[in-house]
């Protein structure tokens, strides 16, 4: 049976402040991806370009499953995904790829995604409950003694 209840308290992906700060980075991790020479390209910049433009697409396809507990699941793996871009960071800075300025563009946005998705992931966390409370508390229909 369809829960219409669960769908008209689905966002879209689009209105969610975490996943426009998310597409955000991902398009300043492109343009400054996109400069580099082809080695680079090649190693380090595939490898970030893959794992910044993951953050937004699990956010997003959370949001289609229409469901808690998935939503939940792809939120925790845009948070493995934005761990994984830090990574790929903090190599492109140990081999001098970003510059000062690039880098301090990119930081305080990386900084400020990983409460957000903690934030967000507690969000649907407490609509799942609320949700399961509600579902537990329905009334039960006296048997049918009818024949």
């Amino acid at each position: 049976m369809l829960n219409l209840d669960l769908f008209s308290r689905m966002v879209k992906f689009q209105e969610l402040q975490v996943y426009q700060l998310a597409e955000q980075i991902s398009n300043e991790v492109w343009l400054i991806v996109k400069s580099w020479d082809m080695f680079y390209k090649d190693t380090v910049g595939k490898q970030l370009v893959r794992s910044v433009d993951s953050i937004g697409a699990n956010i997003a396809e959370g949001t289609g499953r229409y469901s808690y507990n998935d939503n939940q699941r792809f939120i925790k793996i845009a948070r493995g995904s934005l761990h994984e871009t830090r990574h790929w960071l903090r190599l492109a800075c140990a081999r001098q790829l970003l510059t000062t300025e690039q880098i301090g563009r990119l930081k305080p946005l990386i900084d400020e995604l990983s409460p957000k998705l903690n934030a967000y992931l507690n969000s649907v966390q407490k609509q799942a409950n609320s949700q399961s409370l509600k579902i537990k508390k329905l009334p039960k229909k006296p048997p049918n003694t009818e024949y």
